[in-house]
């Protein structure tokens, strides 16, 4: 058991909450919480930490076999740890390492995924494709919902402008509730050249904007096309917004003159799945 916070795997963990450049460098990022542990794929999960506390609570959930959904929860915690391995912190370092208020017990530090957008776009010219394009977008929780929803709404995987959060940020990690691990995500330094990728396999582009012409539930969105959603302050660039084949606007009644950004991403995304 590590009991001191001084301890060099246990300062490295830190590092990785809270840089951005040792995520990168490490190519790794820790995801916290039972549910991001069981969630994430074995064969990229390198290390595990778990506190004394949890430890304790995952061997008696095994010994009584309760039928509860967190006693199920703690066994399939259990039943995954025999196959990764994991090392036992104190319940003061796991404070140390913990990224929330109220630290569940478990640390897993996972491989970073990588992809190229050229992949991504190797699909066959009848299937379909559903694109989520973001610029700039700056809060960890905006990001992190937005991927879960492109998920849940069957879209296809999300690009990123270079200005945007990083993904493996331990609040967007959170936010994605597992869709991190499954939702293909790449980032472009020259967005341009991305959108023109994609207009170059049939795939239009339609930017949520505040001068949009149509509403977004009256477009025939096609079989393939990707939405673009801006920063949260500032909307989308007047050059993304140019990048668009049809600007496209969400209706607002009273005084509001835009929704949060997920929200957002959430109306469009799901007007694209009913199709």
């Amino acid at each position: 058991m590590i009991t001191s916070t001084s301890n060099g795997r246990i300062k490295n963990i830190i590092q990785l909450n809270s840089s951005s450049r040792a995520r990168r460098e490490q190519n790794a990022f820790a995801a916290e919480g039972i549910k991001m542990f069981i969630e994430a794929p074995p064969i990229r999960i390198k290390e595990v930490y778990i506190s004394e506390d949890l430890l304790d609570r995952v061997n008696i959930a095994i010994r009584y076999d309760d039928k509860d959904e967190e006693s199920e929860l703690l066994k399939k915690c259990g039943h995954k740890l025999e196959k990764t391995g994991y090392t036992e912190v104190s319940r003061q370092v796991f404070k140390k390492i913990s990224d929330t208020v109220t630290p569940q017990g478990i640390v897993c530090i996972v491989e970073r995924k990588h992809y190229e957008l050229e992949d991504l776009l190797r699909v066959s010219e009848d299937m379909s494709l559903r694109i989520l394009i973001l610029e700039g977008i700056q809060d960890p929780g905006n990001l992190g919902t937005m991927i879960r929803t492109a998920e849940a709404a069957g879209f296809d995987f999300v690009l990123a402008s270079e200005g945007t959060v990083d993904i493996y940020n331990p609040k967007v990690i959170r936010s994605t509730m597992g869709s991190v691990f499954r939702v293909p995500i790449t980032y472009t330094r020259e967005l341009k050249k991305a959108a023109d990728e994609l207009k170059g396999v049939g795939v239009k582009l339609y930017a949520a904007h505040l001068k949009g012409k149509h509403d977004y539930n009256r477009i025939s969105y096609g079989r393939r096309c990707a939405i673009m959603i801006g920063n949260e302050a500032n909307g989308l660039s007047d050059e993304a917004s140019e990048m668009a084949d049809e600007l496209i606007r969400i209706p607002m009644h009273g005084q509001v003159e835009s929704l949060n950004a997920a929200v957002a991403a959430a109306l469009l995304l799901y007007s694209i799945k009913g199709e």
